[in-house]
């Protein structure tokens, strides 16, 4: 069978084995999330093979979803593999096939059974820890007992450990570095990902004197900071009313009873919803995911159980209700709203082809609707980079298994630490029974969940002119700042400047009825400031975390004098303008 690869999969897959003639090293290899690892795992599977008969190669996960997804990929481009399964999720235990997809919690004490491995791939290798005594650890230690020269590839949407940097650095590193890298950013622009939209929340999350532990949310102060009734309400309206014209969502929320909340809040307003969590038995996840894919089901909430493994194309509003200090954890989320879907018919051979047929198609962006505040705290997620070890404010988020407590089957904890994610500590198996729903207050979040996205509208509620000192020899300007809802934009113009910022700043005079001679300074402006008509809506394009003004929208103007309540801007005091230091020329 001939394989369809994309160009940037056949390019990771030569960079693989091109590493492997420079070096016999373990390699790692970046995708963004929908970009189909899946794929390129096969792809090597299936080359190594064929190059060589008597390699015998195990791929690794930890959801049984991803399991059965590699392999059906590999059998879907080579229907006669030598392949099985071993997994007790999925009720398979084909110990001695050549090609093995597997499932850690079932082999990882089950070397002396499997025998020789040449290469292991691990999918999703973010997860794994970093000691030596979890499940992962003891796993390779033991194929290294039977194979000296094993091989370990890693592959991830997210090249760096919670609680060490990235995974190709530091003494400890299972990986020698990263050989190949094909972000969201590359995806969008080359048309193989849908692009993300965010628009600003009315309320965030707040994990305001919610302390720490390893790096993450106390789960004790998080459960007792549980959703607040009214403000989960506030969040799903915002929800129904910004995801009107959208017709699949998926809300990440902050524990059990947030989820079934949020489930049943949605569904109060004629909405079909689900909810999946770690409870969820598996045929009624099975159904309930199947109606999800089928539109059957509007929208489904989840704790901790969609961020790997899941995929559904149609997928167009993401709902953050879960904050989180891992970056890993939001991106993994974001990267559930990127999947595309082209419009029938279309041309796909060029970029431009692919961008048209994604605009053109049942899901020209994805909408996410940031209440938890990540962009804010990560950026962007075609920026995000991970923090470096002991710095910022303490650890990366992860969780430890509770030393001095049982889980729900009487079955001890370890004291392993562990990604926030899991539920099953990968050392001994204790079963995390999470519930992490924090406090919510009425803040505004709003920063650009892409730096590529496309410049949008907001309606201004106030505006203000500042003074602003200018830095070394650079003449005084002046901030604008407008008021959009709870978010505040800045922009600055410079009538005291030369060439095109002095420009910029008579055209923005004169379009919002200034009258001439246009202001000579900063504090010429600040003191005619009433001759301007009112901003009635900018437009902002992202600019990293924040937002630039390129374009505005002018509202009637007020008379000067009105007398009237509240009054025009001629009737403040000369010196009334706020003075601040923080000019950016």
């Amino acid at each position: 069978m001939t394989l369809q690869l994309r160009p940037y999969q056949t390019d990771a897959v030569s960079a693989l084995f091109d590493y492997w003639r420079e070096e016999p090293g373990n390699p790692l290899i970046d995708l963004a999330t929908g970009t189909g690892k899946s794929m390129v795992m096969a792809t090597v599977i299936k080359e190594l093979v064929e190059g060589w008969p008597d390699m015998r190669i195990m791929v690794v996960t930890h959801v049984a979803e991803l399991i059965e997804q590699n392999f059906l990929e590999l059998v879907g481009i080579w229907p006669f593999a030598p392949a099985g399964i071993y997994s007790a999720g999925l009720n398979r235990r084909d110990a001695h096939a050549q090609i093995l997809f597997c499932g850690i919690q079932t082999v990882w004490n089950k070397i002396e059974q499997i025998g020789h491995v040449d290469v292991v791939l691990v999918d999703e290798c973010h997860l794994i820890p970093v000691k030596s005594n979890t499940m992962y650890g003891k796993f390779f230690d033991a194929l290294r007992t039977v194979n000296q020269d094993l091989k370990t590839v890693g592959l991830t949407a997210t090249p760096f450990r919670l609680d060490s940097g990235r995974l190709d650095e530091g003494d400890d590193r299972m990986f020698d570095r990263v050989v190949y890298t094909y972000g969201i950013a590359d995806g969008v622009r080359d048309g193989f990902l849908t692009p993300l939209s965010s628009k600003h929340t009315a309320i965030e999350l707040s994990t305001k004197g919610v302390g720490k532990l390893g790096g993450d949310f106390k789960q004790s102060a998080l459960q007792a900071a549980v959703d607040k009734l009214e403000v989960t309400r506030s969040a799903v309206d915002e929800i129904v009313s910004k995801g009107a014209d959208r017709r699949s969502w998926l809300c990440f929320c902050s524990g059990v009873e947030h989820a079934e909340h949020v489930r049943d809040e949605i569904r109060s307003r004629g909405i079909s919803c689900e909810m999946i969590t770690g409870e969820t038995p598996k045929d009624e996840r099975r159904r309930i995911i199947e109606d999800f894919k089928n539109y059957r089901i509007r929208a489904l909430t989840n704790n901790s159980v969609l961020t790997t493994g899941f995929n559904h194309k149609g997928v167009d509003l993401l709902a953050f209700l879960r904050p989180t200090l891992s970056a890993s954890l939001y991106l993994q989320m974001a990267g559930r709203g990127t999947r595309v879907l082209y419009a029938p018919g279309m041309p796909l051979t060029t970029a431009d082809e692919r961008r048209a047929a994604i605009a053109a198609g049942p899901k020209p962006s994805c909408l996410v609707l940031d209440f938890a505040g990540l962009v804010d705290e990560h950026g962007p997620v075609d920026m995000v980079q991970p923090k470096e070890p002991g710095s910022g404010e303490g650890e990366a988020p992860v969780k430890i298994c509770p030393q001095d407590g049982f889980d729900k089957h009487g079955k001890p904890g370890c004291g392993e630490k562990l990604h926030a994610s899991v539920r099953l500590c990968t050392c001994c198996g204790f079963e995390f029974d999470i519930d992490d729903s924090p406090k919510i207050s009425r803040h505004a979040a709003d920063a650009p969940i892409m730096t590529t996205a496309e410049p949008e509208s907001r309606n201004v509620t106030g505006r203000t002119f500042r003074f602003h000192e200018g830095k070394g020899d650079k003449p005084p300007s002046v901030k604008v700042v407008y008021m959009c809802g709870y978010t505040a934009i800045n922009e600055w113009v410079c009538p005291q400047h030369k060439g095109f910022a002095r420009t910029k700043a008579d055209r923005y005079w004169i379009a919002h009825g200034g009258q001439r001679p246009f202001p000579s300074s900063a504090m010429d402006w600040l003191q005619r400031q009433g001759e301007l008509a009112p901003t009635a809506e900018i437009h902002v394009r992202p600019n990293g975390r924040y937002w630039d003004v390129v374009a505005h929208t002018v509202g009637a103007h007020q008379p000067e004098n009105d007398n009237y309540d509240p009054p025009a801007n001629d009737n403040r005091k000369d010196w009334e303008w706020e003075i601040e230091d923080s000019v950016p020329f």
